[in-house]
């Protein structure tokens, strides 16, 4: 990486007194002796960098100022468009799609040492909100629409919103991603302290001067990215620059062999944290295709493969949700498709069943590495990674990743448990820890959300399985009550405040929780509520919150079952909702109630209920 230092190792090599250099200094200081997981301590303290510089610059890398740095592309057949790195080189929020406008705003954010967060237009208003409100951004990138499924979506009204609603926004800078869409800035009656321009306009408007890289410290703010939201609002993860940068590289340089030869395709969105981890393959001169669209569009089921055949990408990464719905198509791309130059599939999100490892092997071609990883946007990288130089085996993550000191712990005692399930941990402080949560009370939130279940380790809210004999990982899902529908991890509260919102006098309570069974390929968003006094359950309320959802957060928040819960929401004596509970027995985990269920009848109607509904 590219770090401020008077010395190189050479000169620290031949120095008659190596000890007096900066060089020596920096090398050993990595770590502060015994430093400990929390408070956080600082990798490479005093070392100065910029991520953008790394990224645009890579070290020990030669790609050609002519060669593609990106590529992006739509399911539009044939829309594509192509970046050099000599184009790519010409605070920040982005309401964006993953296009090179995207990646060009987050690159000028992190130049001048301004904080990057993004969010995907096929969010709605109230999720957009309630994470941009508690950050405060100046400046807001905004497509004005999308496409996918073969529609066009515009953003202009969801935009006009939310930048009614950000009272500290000066800027917005408008990207046309839809070009056809008729629209005028003039109509969106912005706030007067509010300047509004288009994306070409706004780069024609900067001055030309050589780019100059804010040399900045290790735990320089670069990215926030956020919670799932389960006891409130998305709690705001501030992560640093060389945390993520030494990360990323780490995983993209040594687990994954890629390089400048290298193509990469990320089937994500913007809000994901797998487009930040896809990003960073820059730093290794690798060539980015940002794809933004539905996966199944023009081609159907082979939308993607004849993009990864045409493209000649070497590594990509989806979800286990899309793999199986190849499985379950019965889809084998290789058989008329040209995929020999294709190295590596990964997948994420949910755990990726035995069966389609088994079908990977035989849809694509044999030779790749097949990585089912973990990880996460605690962490913005991986716990379990992929190896090209490791065996795969059926169901398992193939090892921890480098560096990371991980183990399985007893529910209970929080003692070592190997070769056990039990709840995953890290043990030694990392780069990638989060600098802290947004707010003033940040420091508070990030030290409950990971430190408080087991003293001086890390606790990751997974249930895991370590092989002694392989090494590698077997998830088992979350231990908390997080839902993760296609991989999309969100919390209750957001399904909750849009019921209070719109249906606070027909629903008196409710609970939602993620059920997924040994059996299902996926988790099931299932909402019970409890109505209100004078109020029935019928078949047109379901639909319209569903219909509310979908508007307000996004598709992947509907609730596939919603029911009414006739013996109430299970609660503790001091009135919490005992959410994991009822996940537990809806994807057949026998619970047992104790004394802090304040009516355990409740839990009882879920047993009865989950019985019935198997």
């Amino acid at each position: 990486m590219t770090i401020s230092m008077e010395s190189t190792p050479m000169e620290l090599w031949r120095h008659p007194e190596p000890e007096s250099t900066p060089m020596f200094t920096f090398l050993s200081h990595v770590l502060p002796p015994d430093a400990p997981i929390f408070p956080r301590p600082d990798f490479f303290a005093g070392a100065l960098l910029n991520f953008a510089e790394n990224l645009l610059f890579p070290e020990n890398v030669h790609v050609s100022e002519s060669s593609t740095a990106i590529i992006t592309a739509t399911e539009l057949d044939g829309d594509l468009r192509t970046t050099s790195w000599a184009q790519l080189r010409d605070v920040v929020a982005g309401f964006v799609s993953n296009h090179v406008e995207s990646v060009v705003a987050m690159l000028a954010a992190s130049t001048v040492g301004a904080i990057w967060t993004s969010i995907s237009p096929d969010n709605g208003v109230s999720a957009v909100l309630d994470r941009l409100v508690q950050i405060e951004p100046k400046v807001l990138f905004a497509d004005n629409g999308t496409i996918y499924n073969s529609k066009s979506w515009s953003s202009i009204d969801k935009v006009a919103q939310i930048v009614k609603e950000l009272k500290t926004l000066q800027l917005v800078v408008w990207i046309k991603n839809i070009p056809e869409t008729q629209w005028q800035l003039h109509h969106l009656e912005p706030r007067n302290s509010v300047v509004m321009t288009e994306y070409e306009n706004f780069l024609s408007s900067s001055i030309h001067e050589p780019l100059r890289f804010e040399q900045l410290p290790s735990a320089h703010p670069l990215y926030v990215l956020y919670s799932s939201g389960t006891t409130g609002l998305p709690k705001a993860i501030v992560h640093t620059a060389l945390g993520t940068l030494i990360q990323h590289k780490k995983e993209h340089k040594l687990h994954c062999s890629m390089d400048s030869t290298s193509r990469l395709l990320y089937y994500t969105t913007t809000s994901w944290m797998m487009w930040h981890w896809s990003v960073s393959a820059l730093a290794c001169g690798s060539t980015l295709v940002l794809y933004s669209g539905s996966p199944f569009k023009p081609h159907r089921y082979l939308s993607l493969p004849r993009l990864l055949s045409v493209l000649k990408v070497t590594h990509f990464g989806t979800s286990a949700t899309y793999l199986t719905t190849l499985e379950a198509n019965n889809i084998y791309p290789s058989a008329s498709l040209d995929l020999s130059h294709l190295q590596a599939i990964y997948s994420t999100a949910s755990p990726l069943p035995p069966s389609t490892f088994s079908f990977i092997y035989k849809a694509f071609p044999s030779h790749i590495n097949l990585g089912s990883i973990t990880g996460g946007t605690d962490i913005i990288s991986l716990f379990g990674a992929p190896c090209s130089i490791l065996p795969v085996y059926v169901g398992e993550i193939q090892c921890r990743g480098l560096g990371m000191a991980i183990e399985v712990v007893d529910p209970i005692s929080g003692e070592l448990t190997p070769g056990e399930d039990g709840e995953l941990v890290c043990t030694k402080p990392f780069p990638c820890q989060p600098l802290t949560f947004w707010g003033p009370s940040g420091g508070d939130k990030y030290r409950a959300s990971y430190f408080e279940r087991f003293p001086n380790v890390w606790h990751h809210g997974d249930f895991v399985r370590i092989n002694t004999c392989t090494g590698g990982l077997t998830m088992l899902g979350r231990s908390d009550s997080v839902l993760k529908p296609s991989g999309v991890r969100f919390g209750s509260a957001e399904i909750y405040n849009v019921l209070t919102k719109f249906f606070g006098s027909e629903v008196e309570d409710a609970v939602c929780v993620g059920r997924r069974r040994e059996t299902d390929r996926d988790e099931t968003v299932s909402l019970f509520i409890v109505m209100g006094e004078g109020h029935e359950f019928t078949s047109e309320l379901c639909l319209k919150i569903q219909q509310t959802i979908r508007t307000e957060l996004s598709p992947r928040h509907v609730p596939t079952i919603i029911e009414e819960a006739t013996n109430g929401i299970p609660r503790t004596s001091n009135g919490k909702k005992i959410e994991v509970a009822v996940k537990q027995i809806l994807s057949g985990i026998n619970v047992q109630t104790n004394a802090s269920v304040a009516n355990p009848e409740s839990l009882t109607w879920f047993q009865t209920w989950a019985a019935n509904h198997n």
